[in-house]
């Protein structure tokens, strides 16, 4: 699996749309968008501390929903 597939995963499992996501890691919007594309990789390191963050937090989909 590509790192694109585990961010566009990542991405998913937020519920966020990639302005929203982009917002809450505090990385520019064409940055992102520019992984999402393949036009940038995207380091490995990165996604891990992402997906850290997003578990540390407990962020889940429902409770953004409420």
């Amino acid at each position: 699996m590509s790192t694109t597939d585990d961010l566009i995963k990542l991405k998913e499992k937020t519920g966020m749309n990639w302005k929203a996501f982009a917002k809450y890691f505090d990385i520019p919007y064409r940055t992102v968008q520019d992984w999402y594309l393949g036009k940038r990789g995207m380091p490995d390191y990165l996604l891990r501390l992402m997906t850290y963050k997003i578990e540390m937090e407990g962020f889940r989909r429902e409770s953004r929903e409420e």
